[in-house]
């Protein structure tokens, strides 16, 4: 990514980080909130971010766009640490490294281990949201609709390409299923890739809960569950269930097609 990226990214940084404190020792008790697009993830990384002590940093440009180059190295020390230098230049940028950092990058749940393995202190939180649900969400956006066109802020295209994250013998599959079940694809392999392997840094919090969530997650990050506890009770989603209203029995074949067992296994069918 240009320098302007970095620039900018660190000006969102510095904005938010006005009024803390900025400087002295350097922290390193990040957050990584992950989870699949539309779970949640910008809710929970604007509260977490706005709590006293830690800092939003958004979903940080540089980082986002270095995820699907760096996916297939994700166990490899050095994907480590060219995800520290991209987050690292960005927080010395908005002169935010005395602040916990709070990273909401969805895809980052495919890099968890090297994003922990970055920052060893550092902790992560899933969000998770019924999947009927996040396909409706994802197919209102449209990011993975067939007929789709243009590019996120990190230059990657929207349409019905098959992403980093497809499994390599599935590709065309993917990319000929339709706009549903590709939907409900990148939600199976989202929450697979955020519940995978050794996750005891890791708090998953319902997105269906989170008005409840706070002396969890509070607990969870040693902070003082006052402050959350406020901002989180004030979710109040009306969008809860709403796949039962929006989804076709068409489209809500193919979800539970792509993603019944998952579904099964979470409680949510």
């Amino acid at each position: 990514m240009t320098f302007l990226a970095y620039g900018v990214a660190g000006a969102r940084v510095a904005w938010r980080a006005v009024g803390q404190r900025r400087f002295g020792p350097r922290e390193e008790r990040l957050v990584f909130v992950v989870g699949c697009p539309r779970s949640g993830t910008t809710f929970l990384g604007n509260v977490l971010g706005a709590q006293p002590g830690f800092v939003d940093l958004d979903e940080v440009t540089p980082w986002k766009a270095a995820i699907p180059r760096l996916y297939d190295t994700a166990g490899e020390p050095a994907t480590a640490h060219e995800l520290r230098r991209i987050l690292e230049r960005v927080r010395r940028l908005g002169l935010a490294a005395g602040l916990r950092g709070v990273e909401q990058t969805p895809e980052t749940a495919h890099v968890l281990d090297a994003a922990l393995a970055a920052y060893p202190a550092a902790v992560a939180i899933h969000s998770l949201r019924d999947g009927r649900d996040v396909v409706c969400s994802l197919l209102e956006r449209g990011w993975l609709n067939r007929d789709r066109g243009g590019r996120d802020d990190a230059g990657h295209a929207y349409g019905s390409h098959a992403r980093f994250w497809v499994e390599p013998e599935h590709r065309e599959e993917f990319e000929q299923a339709s706009d549903a079940r590709r939907a409900a694809w990148a939600w199976r392999r989202y929450v697979e890739a955020a519940r995978a392997g050794n996750r005891a840094r890791v708090l998953e919090v319902r997105y269906e809960s989170l008005s409840t969530a706070a002396p969890a997650v509070a607990a969870f990050l040693g902070s003082n569950v006052e402050p959350l506890e406020s901002a989180l009770g004030r979710f109040n989603d009306q969008s809860i269930g709403r796949w039962r209203r929006d989804l076709t029995h068409e489209q809500l074949a193919d979800v539970e097609a792509e993603a019944g067992p998952l579904l099964a296994e979470l409680g949510y069918a």
